[in-house]
């Protein structure tokens, strides 16, 4: 969730100081009447976030397949971001969180390897 953290904290800067006019012409004029300036997860169509989204299944293997697709979408949304600011700041964020993800895919990878060898390994008992 650390990145959710960081997406919103880029959010909030970049609106800190918008008037009421500049959200509502910007479609924002819902959230401002529901929340002013507090922020509320929701993705991009504005549906709020909730814990239903965490999947876990007690199986190591279905569970890292999982971890590593997240990242995977999680890497394709930063790519989508960046294709929608010209702000370097912004940019070098964005690009940051979307290499993090990559490292994680990585390791979630290393993770279902050492766990699929183990699950082959002969038991001696």
């Amino acid at each position: 969730m650390a990145h959710v953290e960081v997406i919103v904290t880029m959010i909030y800067q970049l609106m800190k100081d918008a008037t009421v006019e500049e959200l509502e012409a910007a479609g924002l004029g819902s959230n401002y009447a529901i929340r002013d300036g507090a922020l509320f997860y929701t993705d991009a169509n504005g549906v709020p976030w909730t814990a239903t989204y965490i999947q876990a299944h007690a199986d190591p293997v279905t569970d890292l397949h999982e971890d590593m697709a997240a990242e995977q979408k999680a890497r394709a949304v930063y790519e989508h971001l960046l294709n929608l600011t010209d702000d370097p700041g912004l940019k070098d964020t964005l690009r940051f969180l979307r290499e993090r993800e990559v490292v994680h895919f990585q390791r979630f990878g290393e993770a279902l390897r050492i766990v699929q060898e183990y699950q082959e390994a002969k038991k001696i008992y």
